[in-house]
Formats: structure tokens, C-alpha cells, sequence
């Protein structure tokens, strides 16, 4: 006769964590509980099937071959579940995503496209917080976050979304109203929007092969308010094609110069606990809108 018992469950579950973490510590925080315990929950997993189902290293834990066919389907199982526990939640339970995300992002690409998003997550609800500083997100005050930034720079980077090209815009007037720049050195003669200490054009100019060292009289908040300024007439300031691609199509922003480089990638940060299934759906429309605008 088929066997129809089930395995401990809290060992299923333990087992779960530390194959997506790759770790028994990232598991036990996911799970509150200790890494002793996630240990035994594996080891009685591994008794009770019969099998290993990880590899011990010095820096965590890999899963064998058998590990990791095991952990597909559990893992698919699992998602059944919590899928259909909401299916039975009340109608009018209210769920919220939080998402901390650095300024541009969040004005001039994220926040036109969350209706169509909403549309397809009935009952989900969305609360956005601008913010240009964090480097990190605890899942108590957001449940990820969008940041902008370079390889190594976040701890807990979830995944890369796109690696868009920087380069020089300004208005078409300021444009008409200054010497023509035919090259990089005719940029440094007119005024260049910062909202750093000159460190991004620095890189930028850097990255097109040229050494220069420049100062900001003048910081703004984030580079979003940087490009405000720019699109009020009053300078050339860096922007990516996800920050600037509709105001270029519309021509109220022009490239000053042709040059353009790869410098840094929007990321996903998330939380090292166990992620709900609106947000990994969330990251899937992310990794899907901005594949289908950008050919990523």
C-alpha cells in the first residue's frame, strides 16, 4: 500500500529555510528558533528519508543532488499552502507591501506603473517611502527595498534588475543657450548639477576616460531633485535611461553629449526572514516590467 505519512513538519519547514538561506544561522533567524534546533530538524529530516540532504561546509550548507530535488517540490508545496490559506482569508483583509526605495526610482519610474501592478494583485496595497540613504531593510519598516548602488555595496541583495546607461541631459533651451559641446572637456565649462561632492560625475567622467576631480558648491538632496533643477533650465546634470526615457521622448530633456556608461544597478533588498509570497511576486513584476521596457 502507498505510504501515506507525512514527514515532521517543523523539519520540513526548518529544511526549507536553510535551503533557500544556505545557511543553519540565516535559518534560525528566518524561524526564530536556534541554529542547534535547525540542526536537529535536518538531521531527523535525513533519518526519516533515508538520505543526506546537505552538504557541511565551513561557510554553510549546500544541499546533494538529492537535496535538491527534495527541495523542489517540498518548496512548491509549500507555496500551495500559503496560497491557499489566502485564498480563504476575508475579502476585506487588508494587505500591505512596504517598500523603502531611493527617490528617482520612486517618482519617475515605480510610482506611474503601481496601478497597473495593483490590478494584478487584487487586495494588495502599496505603501512607497522615498529614501536616498539606506543601505539595508529589517522587514519590520519595510519589506524590501529598491536601491541604486554599486556590486558589494548592500549586504542583503536579493537581486540585480538593471545596469541602465548614464549620461549628460539637460533642456533643449539651456542647450541652445550655451557653446556647443562637441566632447567631454566642453562639459566642464558649464554648470554641472550635483547632489553629491562631485563623486558620481567624477566616476562618470572616469568611466568615458577622463581624470578630472571635481567639487559641488552646491549639493541637492537626491539625484532626483538634481534632475528638477535640470529640467527647470538651469544646468546639465547625470541621469539613467529608467529615471529620464519619457521626458527624452517628449523632448523636454536632451542629451548634451552622446556619451554614455553602465556605473551602477538597481537592486532588490530584502529582509533575512522567510519572504511572503506578495513579495516575491512583487520582484517578479520588477524583474518582468523592467526586462519588457529595457530589454535587460
Amino acid at each position: 500500500m502507498p505510504d501515506h505519512r507525512l514527514p515532521p513538519l517543523n523539519a520540513v519547514r526548518a529544511f526549507d529555510a536553510a535551503a533557500r538561506l544556505g545557511s543553519y544561522v540565516e535559518a534560525s533567524k528566518a524561524l526564530h528558533v536556534t541554529q542547534p534546533a535547525i540542526g536537529r530538524h535536518v538531521k531527523l529530516l535525513e533519518e526519516w528519508l533515508g538520505t543526506q540532504l546537505f552538504e557541511r561546509t565551513s561557510r554553510g550548507v549546500t544541499l546533494t543532488l538529492a537535496g535538491e530535488k527534495y527541495h523542489r517540490k517540498i518548496a512548491s508545496a509549500l507555496q500551495l499552502i500559503i496560497e491557499a490559506g489566502r485564498e480563504l482569508q476575508p475579502r476585506d483583509s487588508e494587505r500591505w507591501l512596504r517598500i523603502m526605495v531611493v527617490p528617482g526610482f520612486a517618482k519617475r519610474w515605480l510610482t506611474p506603473r503601481l496601478e497597473a501592478a495593483r490590478r494584478l494583485r487584487p487586495g494588495l496595497k502599496f505603501a512607497i517611502e522615498p529614501n536616498s540613504t539606506f543601505t539595508d531593510v529589517d522587514g519590520k519598516t519595510a519589506d524590501l527595498g529598491i536601491v541604486y548602488g554599486l556590486d558589494g555595496q548592500y549586504a542583503h541583495s536579493r537581486a540585480t534588475l538593471i545596469c541602465p546607461q548614464v549620461f549628460a541631459i539637460c533642456t533643449p533651451g539651456y542647450l541652445a543657450s550655451i557653446e556647443p559641446i562637441t566632447c567631454l572637456t566642453d562639459l566642464l565649462k558649464h554648470n554641472l548639477i550635483h547632489f553629491d561632492d562631485g563623486e558620481w560625475w567624477n566616476m562618470w567622467f572616469a568611466a568615458n576616460g577622463l581624470d578630472v576631480h571635481l567639487h559641488s558648491d552646491v549639493l541637492y538632496v537626491n539625484n532626483d531633485h538634481a534632475l528638477s533643477v535640470a529640467e527647470s533650465g538651469q544646468g546639465i546634470a547625470l541621469a539613467n535611461e529608467v529615471l529620464v526615457r519619457e521626458e527624452l521622448k517628449a523632448g523636454t530633456l536632451v542629451r548634451a553629449l552622446e556619451d554614455q556608461v553602465k556605473l551602477e544597478s538597481y537592486r532588490v533588498l530584502t529582509p533575512s526572514a522567510e519572504l511572503s509570497a506578495d513579495v516575491e511576486w512583487f520582484i517578479q513584476w520588477l524583474t518582468t516590467e523592467l526586462g519588457r521596457e529595457f530589454s535587460v
